[in-house]
């Protein structure tokens, strides 16, 4: 799945997680486990199965999201769509084998009328939030592992 390069606001992020990548995928896609070890998630509900297609509702901040899955391939890579406030969001996950661990990527297009009208603020933003994520990630990936 690929991000929208040329949208207002796009981000990138990664980490390397001591974690094999089934345990760090397992810790990414365990959706309902998000506010537990994600700070800036306050709830989150999913409707299905992880697999294309299904919809997942969360809350991040002020904003309440509902993100659909567009590609999941396990333990390597998932991917999602997702709007609010007019803002439409395309997030893709990668996960490499790396040095035993895993070398977690991850990148975020936001496309509508206020990235347009605030391109900075936006992108800094976005990149603000997956920074911060990641290492909670790692951090939960990494506990997952020694349990």
């Amino acid at each position: 799945m690929e991000i929208n390069r040329s949208a207002p606001a796009v981000a990138s992020s990664e980490i390397e997680v001591a974690a094999p990548p089934e345990v760090a995928w397992g810790a990414l896609t365990d959706f309902e486990r998000w506010p537990h070890w994600n700070l800036d998630v306050k709830s989150l509900s999913i409707d299905g199965p992880v697999a294309v297609g299904t919809q997942f509702k969360w809350k991040t901040g002020p904003l309440s999201i509902t993100s659909t899955l567009q590609e999941v391939e396990r333990p390597r890579a998932v991917g999602w769509t997702g709007k609010a406030l007019g803002i439409k969001a395309v997030h893709a996950w990668r996960l490499e084998p790396r040095n035993g661990g895993t070398l977690v990527h991850t990148e975020e297009s936001w496309e509508g009328p206020i990235p347009r009208l605030l391109p900075g603020r936006m992108q800094k933003t976005l990149q603000d939030g997956l920074d911060a994520a990641m290492p909670h990630l790692k951090a939960e990936a990494e506990r997952r592992s020694r349990a």
